[in-house]
């Protein structure tokens, strides 16, 4: 199973907002040894999004998935979930009740009299598709959903960080500290990217379970003067056993190429 983010909403896509729920759940998961293998933006617009699901749920893959699950005309997700799995929304009992709960305490109105006006609408935040579970929000109670390994949960930063790390730490344990990975690089200054190409395809012949990496600058990284230069950022990552090794190789390999190198 890999693991997969779909960050919905408009505002990102037009730069009048900024994402940060993708740095964020890279982090959570380093943190558990995991690692995010995907991404995709996705504006409101609902025919793409249920495109989108509709192809990510007939996969295995675990996927966040935020924005868009809220009650303005423009938050399309939970239909639009509901739409790709072919199954309806319906009011969810136990969103239902802590939807009540978060208006009687914001609002202090009785419950048994809040199912109409600006309720209603706020209620509409609990119908979810078919066989969703409740997807705990420990900021104002109102919650997310979480089907066939998709977790939806709203855009807010700070209701939505949590509600992911919960998801880590209640459903998906057993896929933590499970491929411990390390990682060592140098900077390579004196050789073409392409002249690399054959000795970083040997040591990944050579070592099973390491990857090369190389990031190519134009010399705007302040790593010092001596940086200003063009310059690869290039190293090896994966399996701790084999890293020393690769490592080593792949500094031999840059000196007989007559490369710089600064680690």
């Amino acid at each position: 199973m890999a693991v997969g983010i779909i960050i919905i909403g408009d505002e990102i896509l037009s730069g009048q907002r900024k994402d940060k729920h993708l740095s964020k759940l890279i982090t959570l998961l380093a943190e558990r040894e995991m690692q995010l293998d995907w991404a995709e933006y996705v504006g409101d617009v609902p025919e793409r999004l249920i495109e989108t699901l509709r192809r990510t749920f007939a996969g295995n893959d675990i996927v966040f998935v935020t924005g868009g699950i809220g009650a303005t005309p423009d938050d399309h997700t939970r239909q639009c979930a509901a739409a790709a799995l072919g199954v309806p929304v319906a009011l969810h009992p136990i969103a239902e009740k802590l939807i009540l709960e978060h208006i009687a305490e914001t609002s202090r109105a009785d419950v048994m009299h809040i199912n109409g006006g600006d309720n209603y609408h706020r209620l509409k935040m609990g119908e979810f598709p078919i066989g969703a579970n409740i997807l705990p929000n420990p900021y104002n109670k109102i919650p997310g959903f979480s089907i066939a390994h998709h977790h939806f949960m709203p855009g807010f930063p700070v209701m939505a960080w949590p509600m992911m790390a919960w998801v880590l730490d209640t459903k998906y344990v057993d896929r933590q500290h499970q491929h411990t990975h390390a990682k060592r690089s140098m900077l390579v200054f004196g050789l073409m990217e392409s002249t690399l190409i054959p000795l970083m395809e040997a040591i990944e012949h050579e070592y099973p379970g390491i990857k090369v990496f190389s990031l190519p600058s134009l010399g705007e990284r302040n790593y010092g003067e001596l940086c200003m230069h063009r310059h690869i950022d290039l190293g090896v990552k994966g399996d701790p056993a084999f890293l020393a090794a690769a490592f080593e190789r792949l500094l031999v390999g840059v000196s007989e190429l007559g490369g710089e190198i600064k680690i």
